[in-house]
């Protein structure tokens, strides 16, 4: 067993862990805004992980790991951001935690 097969099965414990992190945060968190973070962030970094495991322990896949890696890693944090603020134009609740409401401050800024 090569060193990059330890690395990619390393890599994809950590991808595993992510994904398990962003579930756990699509149950356990209090409202939509709160759970889309915890789906993109966890996810992009779970999937990402999986991604570069995969192509170190199978080379010749490696550069076509790459490229999806930093394609993933470039959109997905951008279709999360625009999936919030349309459902914050949607009026989606916030959670009665919420102390800061940043959108609400920049719209009363423009206005």
């Amino acid at each position: 067993m090569g060193i990059n097969i330890i690395i990619g099965y390393i890599l994809m414990f950590i991808g595993a862990f992510f994904f398990l992190a962003s579930a756990i945060g699509l149950v356990r968190l209090p409202d939509l805004y709160t759970r889309m973070q915890a789906a993109t962030k966890a996810t992009t970094l779970g999937a990402i992980s999986s991604i570069l495991g995969i192509g170190l322990m199978k080379e010749e896949i490696l550069v076509k790991s790459i490229i999806l890696a930093v394609f993933i890693f470039l959109t997905a944090p951008i279709s999360g951001s625009a999936l919030i603020r349309a459902s914050y134009k949607a009026k989606s609740p916030l959670t009665d935690k919420t102390v800061v409401d940043r959108l609400k401050e920049k719209e009363g800024e423009t206005k």
